[in-house]
């Protein structure tokens, strides 16, 4: 992080300053929210959470030589002039609005760029793919896991160092308004929406404004700032072209500005064809190819040409718990257990569909709940048991709230032999599962975070020691 005073601190934000003597001269070289990792130096803001409260930590952070403390002024009572800590204790209205504010002001104090990607499914392996290629070329820093949200967001803009030239971004939401927010802090030169599917339901109640939201990113962009968005998804278009906004279109769409219709999937490799160039893709499953036009699509903005990029994407893997293929023993693991929704799991489905038929191999699935998807969640549900049989899966182990409602569709609309098996729990399945699997099989793990499908990858690769011993 660029180094900046206590003083302009204070000023980005709006604080009071409680100690009438504060040395605000004072450097401040980071950004802690986490008392178990701050470094001295560091400014520690004080986040209220719906588990946690940072508050509690003030004198933890004082005592680990935090260059000031942000606080709420409700707390403020807790501070006196009279304190005897000499360390500067800023006061603010909402200390997570304070990290934006702060973040919003240290995007200009820095000379990167900025690129924004949202999308319904599929930013993280964009902005993975895009931070590959681009990283060969530019000096880049990017989002450290998932970070896309009023405190990750912030916290990835403020890492930024002054010999970056380009920050990567994430912006997610679950409601509406968040992206709008997100985007005022974030300012991009440039703003992506990879997709559109229904996600966060209970927050959005319909694809309309789920659309709205994630085109809200083009609220945020620089005068000169470039809105790419995805063809493929017609109402997305359209409400972009009522917005009045120039925009640049990207996808299979053969009406795109950049069109790449011809993709080709083989499981666990594929290839897109640009003009007369075909370019192989290390990475399993069509989504990836899809995310993979989207980031050629901001390469090709930023200077990167069809030759280097068919080069610098040889050697990408696929970023962690995100279509990550894991060999263990005989078994072949496609480890997608991040997050979950009715677009990803069917492309999901379609990876394991690839790769079991390429190999003859028995395909299963392990399937866990889709989170946040409010009253249409019983029915779409519904829709992945369907989806499941149209992958042909063999064997379906699900878990959850809906396994049920899933197993019996997958059993109502498949036109092979599926075997299926409901569980209670994550827990409850692992127990269970030697019982099921064999060697050889190729297995997708797959649901929302919340199911925490990452013990089922984990004893799948112990199931795999146990047959190899």
């Amino acid at each position: 992080m660029k180094p900046f005073t206590i003083q302009q601190l204070a000023c980005a934000i709006n604080a009071n300053i409680i100690q009438p003597n504060a040395d605000l001269s004072t450097p401040i070289t980071g950004i802690s929210t986490d008392t178990r990792t701050i470094a001295p130096g560091d400014c520690f803001f004080a986040i209220t959470g719906p588990t946690h409260d940072g508050h509690d930590h003030i004198q933890t952070a004082i005592q680990n030589n935090a260059a000031c403390v942000i606080i709420n002024k409700g707390v403020r009572s807790l501070f006196s002039p009279a304190s005897p800590s000499t360390t500067p204790i800023l006061a603010v209205e909402d200390t997570i609005i304070a990290l934006g504010l702060l973040a919003k002001w240290y995007r200009t104090y820095i000379p990167a760029k900025l690129i924004a990607i949202t999308g319904s499914a599929g930013k993280t392996s964009t902005r993975h793919i895009l931070h590959h290629v681009l990283s060969k070329h530019y000096n880049c820093h990017q989002s450290p896991k998932s970070f896309n949200n009023n405190i990750g967001l912030p916290l990835t803009i403020l890492a930024g160092e002054p010999g970056h030239d380009i920050i990567i971004a994430e912006l997610g939401s679950n409601n509406p308004g968040e992206i709008a927010y997100l985007t005022d802090i974030a300012q991009p030169d440039i703003a992506v929406v990879t997709n559109i599917a229904p996600a966060h339901l209970e927050g959005f109640g319909s694809i309309k404004n789920i659309i709205k939201e994630k085109a809200s990113i083009c609220q945020g962009l620089t005068s000169q700032g470039k809105f790419l968005i995805c063809a493929d998804y017609p109402d997305l278009v359209i409400h972009c072209q009522n917005q009045r906004r120039p925009f640049i279109t990207f996808g299979t769409n053969p009406d795109a500005d950049i069109a790449i219709p011809d993709i080709r999937t083989m499981g666990l490799t594929g290839t897109i064809a640009i003009d007369d160039t075909t370019i192989d893709i290390p990475l399993p499953g069509r989504a990836n190819l899809l995310n993979t036009i989207a980031a050629y699509a901001v390469s090709a903005h930023m200077g990167i040409t069809l030759t280097d990029f068919a080069a610098d994407i040889a050697d990408i893997a696929a970023p962690d718990m995100r279509l990550n293929i894991i060999t263990a023993g005989h078994f072949t693991i496609i480890n997608d257990c991040y997050n979950a929704n009715p677009a990803s799991m069917r492309n999901a489905l379609g990876c394991l569909h690839s790769i079991a038929s390429a190999h003859n191999r028995r395909s299963v699935f392990v399937a866990g709940t889709m989170g946040e998807l409010g009253p249409q969640s019983e029915q779409l549900h519904a829709e992945l048991g369907a989806d499941i049989a149209e992958a042909e899966v063999d064997l379906l182990l699900a878990t959850g709230r809906f396994a049920k409602t899933v197993a019996n569709a997958a059993r109502q609309n498949a036109k092979n032999t599926i075997s299926t098996h409901i569980f209670e729990n994550t827990a409850d399945l692992g127990k269970k599962l030697q019982g099921f699997v064999k060697p050889d099989d190729i297995v997708l793990v797959k649901g929302s975070r919340s199911a925490k499908l990452e013990d089922v990858t984990a004893e799948l690769i112990r199931i795999a020691d146990e047959f190899d011993a």
